[in-house]
């Protein structure tokens, strides 16, 4: 699991896997020549409960009926589509009281998710979201170029990150 993966988790957002590849179907075989199917049949009476055989002696019951009942089929539940995940109130109900400014600092927002805020584990979650070479040697500036990284990728996982912070 990468370091940004971590982040996500504790959000409470899953990383967006990446899309399959497409599978190849092959072309389909020559139709076959279509067959001839025999005239429908004439319905038959519907049975009841006085026609359902049954051994000699034994009454109709009235359970009898429930066992003609047709099954009804289960239908399946209808795909709810999921709203982005509200952040900015996780991060906010966190921060209360600890005096952590997570809008501005990369490592005051790894310690609200109470995720290594280290200067190394800093510089693994930068290498892993691609930070220039240059900004790697200047810590500030890594930090800054860092936690806009975090947010911008919070954002496109489904998280509701305003255009303020993003900027």
């Amino acid at each position: 699991m990468g370091f940004f993966s971590k982040i996500l988790e504790k959000l409470g957002i899953k990383k967006n896997e990446p899309a399959a590849e497409p599978v190849q179907v092959a072309a389909p075989a020559k139709p076959a020549a279509p067959v001839k199917q025999a005239p429908p049949a004439v319905a038959a009476k519907p049975a009841t409960v006085a026609s359902v055989a049954r051994p000699a002696g034994m009454k109709a019951e009235k359970n009898d009926l429930d066992s003609l009942k047709t099954i009804e089929p289960v239908k399946a539940p209808v795909p709810v589509a999921i709203s982005e995940v509200d952040v900015v109130k996780q991060l906010e109900e966190l921060s209360v009281g600890k005096g952590l400014n997570w809008k501005v600092s990369i490592v005051d927002l790894l310690k609200l998710l109470d995720i290594d805020s280290s200067r190394e584990a800093r510089n693994e979650l930068a290498t892993e979201l691609g930070c220039p070479a240059e900004l790697m040697h200047d810590s500030a500036k890594m930090n800054v170029w860092l936690h806009k990284e975090v947010l911008k990728k919070i954002a496109e996982n489904g998280g509701n990150i305003p255009q303020s912070l993003l900027d």
